[in-house]
Formats: structure tokens, C-alpha cells, sequence
């Protein structure tokens, strides 16, 4: 019963959190696009141990749909094709609350998520689990229709249309604006949407009214949008850039998570993992459209020519040891700041960070 009532907490609040993502993107008809959520939790018993379920299994891991994944897809394809010197087994969902089950029953091993997500995950399986890599930094973008909007001091009394309210972009557009300067409630106005299709459709719309907005929406999103209304829609701000000069530290979306169990009791396994993450990441840069077709085939990205345009804009990395700490510490504490709850209700300890 205990176990029921845990399982089902952490189930809803990968749920509450899968919407605080920064890029909450689902697909849809009018923009080619990806999600962004997931969970983890303390393993429940199980008749094998975890070194058995190693060898028999491959190392277990998730992905969402979207750019917390595509690092991996380059692993995933040598995986598949028997090149790598231990075994994967790769699994790809839609939605956060299918990964937390598995997670909490010890049936995955590892699972690229919503940094935000990990924080709140860690709390409330009681440091369960840790952070091996950041695997995607910021995909958060100001666009407009025009040529108006060259800094943040120009956002000054704008509306600013996005989604989030409550979430990870809220967040992440507040702490900017007021660093520069900009009072969020008095000096601009947000309005926000329940989806960034919705943004995407107001950007793309033929009406007047829409020559005037100012838009704050994730990749792939931006790319679609900017493709679609073939050069009338421009990205005026890399919210990227613009967090590191505020903040002095990277702005970062994604993690890849393992658990704690697994990773003690295998350290030459989870070090072969980290090799081949790294050469995978490498492997986006130095394959673009590759890797795009990748994206496609294994259902990142819905197709391989948005994922190719979107990838450089997507700040896909390997980020580990003391640079992740330095970029998911600072991160965690803007949001912390915020709203406690964005994180779980409070910093992660040291032992969230895994040690090179």
C-alpha cells in the first residue's frame, strides 16, 4: 500500500512537472514539433540483482520525445547495429508518467529528462537517484514579425505571447527581464497560452494584429515557425545568451538521470556509458543531417529536414563533473527562487551531482 501511494505522488507530479519543461512542445498539425517531460524514483525490490539485469537486459534506458534525446540517437543506431562494447536497451515514450513506473520498479536503468523534473524527482524519492550529464542546455528563443527588438531593454512595454504560465519559461522570461532591468508585471505584458502551437498559429496568422507580436517559444518550434512564414518571422533573442549574461552560468533544459543502485553497483558499466553518451553528442556535430535522420527514425523529431535545421539551435551537449554542477546549481536555484515547488520543495543535496 505504501508503495501504491508513493508511486501514485510521483506520478502526479511528473505530470505537474512534464508541463514546466523549458520547450513544453507537443506535436501538432500546424508546426512539426516534440514533447519534453519524465521521472525517476527509488527502485522497488526485484528477484534479480542488478548486476544480472545488467547483462541481461543491456544498460536500461529512456527518452523522450524531443531535444533531451536527440544525444542519444547516434548511440541508440551503433547500439542496434552491435557496435558498441556493452549492451543498450533503448526505449522511447511520449509522456513522463510512463517512464516513473519503470523507474520506481527498478525496470530502467537511466532516462534523459526535464532538468527541472530530476530536482523534483530526487526529493521525493529521497535522493534516488543522480544527475550523470546535463544533455541539453537552453532551447528557449524571442521571435517577431519585424525588426524591432534587438536587446531586452526593446522588450519594454511589449506584450510577449508564450506558454508556461506557472512553469520553467515563466520563470526563465521573469528572472531575464528583471535582471535587465524590466519589471515582468508592470513594463511588459505576458500573456500566456496553453500551448506553443497556439503561439506558432498567432505568429503565422495573416492578420494585421499579428505584424505586432513578440513571441518566446522552444526548439524545434522556432525553427518550423520561421520556415513556415518564410522570412517574416525572425529570432530576435537567444534566451541562452541572454540568461549567461545575468546569470553568468548556462541556461539548461535537459538531464540524463541514472539511479544511484545501478550506478554504485556497476561503475565500469556506467563508465562505458559515459564514454559512448560523449561520442554520441560528438557525433551530432560531426554528422548534422545523419543524426537528423536519426531524429526521425527513431520519433525524436517528426521529420528528418525540421530536426536538421533545428539541431544547431538545439544546444545539444555532454556536460558532466564540476561545469554541470556550476550551470544545473545555478539553474535550479533561479527556479527555487520563483517557486519552490518548481524543484520539489528544495535545493538538491551534493549527492544529486554524480562525480566525474
Amino acid at each position: 500500500m505504501k508503495f501504491k501511494k508513493v508511486l501514485s505522488a510521483v506520478l502526479a507530479l511528473a505530470m505537474a512537472a512534464s508541463l514546466a519543461a523549458c520547450g513544453s512542445t507537443a506535436a501538432a498539425s500546424s508546426v512539426e514539433a516534440v514533447s519534453e517531460p519524465a521521472a525517476t524514483e527509488a527502485p522497488a525490490e526485484s528477484t534479480e540483482t542488478t548486476e544480472t539485469a545488467a547483462e541481461s537486459a543491456g544498460i536500461r534506458i529512456a527518452g523522450l520525445k524531443g531535444p533531451t534525446t536527440m544525444g542519444l540517437v547516434n548511440l541508440i543506431a551503433q547500439a542496434e547495429a552491435g557496435q558498441t562494447a556493452q549492451d543498450y536497451a533503448f526505449t522511447m515514450y511520449g509522456a513522463a508518467d510512463e517512464i516513473v513506473p519503470l523507474l520506481v520498479k527498478g525496470e530502467l536503468d537511466a532516462a534523459a529528462i526535464p532538468a527541472n523534473l530530476a530536482a523534483t524527482l530526487y526529493q521525493k524519492t529521497n535522493g534516488a537517484l543522480e544527475v550523470a550529464c546535463i544533455n541539453t542546455l537552453g532551447v528557449l528563443y524571442v521571435v517577431e514579425l519585424g525588426n524591432n527588438i534587438q536587446s531586452v531593454e526593446d522588450l519594454k512595454g511589449a506584450t510577449i505571447v508564450t506558454t508556461g504560465k506557472g512553469t520553467t519559461p515563466e520563470y526563465v522570461l521573469r528572472y531575464v527581464l528583471s535582471q535587465n532591468g524590466i519589471d515582468p508585471d508592470k513594463d511588459v505584458t505576458i500573456e500566456y497560452l496553453s500551448e506553443a502551437t497556439e503561439v506558432a498559429a498567432r505568429l503565422t496568422a495573416p492578420s494585421a494584429d499579428s505584424r505586432t507580436i513578440v513571441a518566446m517559444l522552444p526548439q524545434p518550434f522556432v525553427t518550423s515557425v520561421v520556415a513556415q512564414s518564410e522570412g517574416g518571422v525572425r529570432v530576435a533573442l537567444d534566451m541562452n545568451e541572454e540568461w549567461q549574461k545575468v546569470a553568468g552560468s548556462r541556461l539548461v533544459t535537459g538531464v540524463t538521470v541514472v539511479r544511484k543502485e545501478f550506478a554504485e553497483a556497476n561503475p565500469d558499466v556506467m563508465a562505458q556509458l559515459m564514454t559512448d553518451y560523449a561520442a554520441s553528442v560528438e557525433s551530432v556535430t560531426a554528422d548534422l543531417s545523419g543524426t537528423a535522420a536519426l531524429c526521425e527514425q527513431y520519433g525524436v523529431v517528426a521529420k528528418a529536414a525540421l530536426a536538421e535545421k533545428a539541431l544547431p539551435s538545439c544546444n545539444i551537449v555532454f556536460e558532466t563533473g564540476d561545469e554541470m554542477k556550476t550551470d544545473l546549481t545555478a539553474y535550479l536555484q533561479v527556479l527555487y527562487d520563483a517557486d519552490p515547488a518548481s524543484v520539489g520543495g528544495a535545493l538538491p543535496g551534493e549527492d544529486f551531482y554524480r562525480a566525474d
